[in-house]
């Protein structure tokens, strides 16, 4: 393994997902991605994340010829129906309301993309949360104290959001937050990074 780190590339404004990367030691800079994160019609959840991973990382590839991209995206599913950052209050109580007693899946799509070879790694993870059954009350006083407007599914399970869930199942608990570190430690990896060697 090279103990030379190329440069690396978050393509995201989340600051969740960057505070994560960070968690890994390594140098990297920040490219905001200019895409349309829109669902196609008929995709499913999965795909959808994993396809924006990977378009997300290719949409600031020509700004950073030799590079490692990473791209990430995830989206929160409900019996099958796709949701999204509420962006205010009332979309907020009106997600946690439905979200209730109830099993939300949340795929987060990966993907580390080597500019220099052309060579792309991708794949989605996905975890299971079970929802407590919430009062309208505790809802609303969750919502105050957190503010996730900007959160799939309006929880942040880094913080008080934890206290909305009765259950998490899934292989890597910071995919969750945005961007798995177990997959991508592994991909980097396969690209001559090992981070413990940083």
């Amino acid at each position: 393994m090279s103990t030379t780190v190329p440069a690396l590339v978050l393509a995201s404004t989340s600051r969740y997902r960057r505070e994560l990367l960070e968690r890994l030691g390594l140098p990297f800079g920040v490219d905001a991605p200019s895409v349309d994160e829109s669902v196609s019609a008929g995709e499913s959840p999965q795909a959808a994340a994993l396809r924006l991973s990977a378009l997300k990382a290719q949409a600031v590839a020509p700004r950073h010829p030799h590079a490692l991209i990473i791209g990430s995206d995830q989206i929160a599913e409900l019996n099958g129906r796709h949701i999204g950052k509420p962006g205010h209050h009332a979309a907020a109580v009106a997600q946690l309301q439905a979200m209730r007693g109830q099993t939300l899946r949340f795929h987060t799509g990966l993907s580390l993309l080597n500019t220099a070879s052309g060579t792309i790694h991708s794949e989605t993870v996905t975890t299971e949360v079970r929802i407590r059954t919430l009062s309208d009350n505790q809802i609303e006083h969750y919502l105050q104290r957190e503010r996730p407007y900007d959160c799939a599914g309006s929880a942040k399970s880094e913080a008080l959001g934890i206290a909305l869930m009765e259950s998490l199942r899934g292989d890597d608990p910071t995919a969750l937050i945005g961007l798995p570190l177990i997959a991508l430690t592994r991909m980097l990896a396969s690209e001559g990074v090992d981070v413990l060697l940083g």
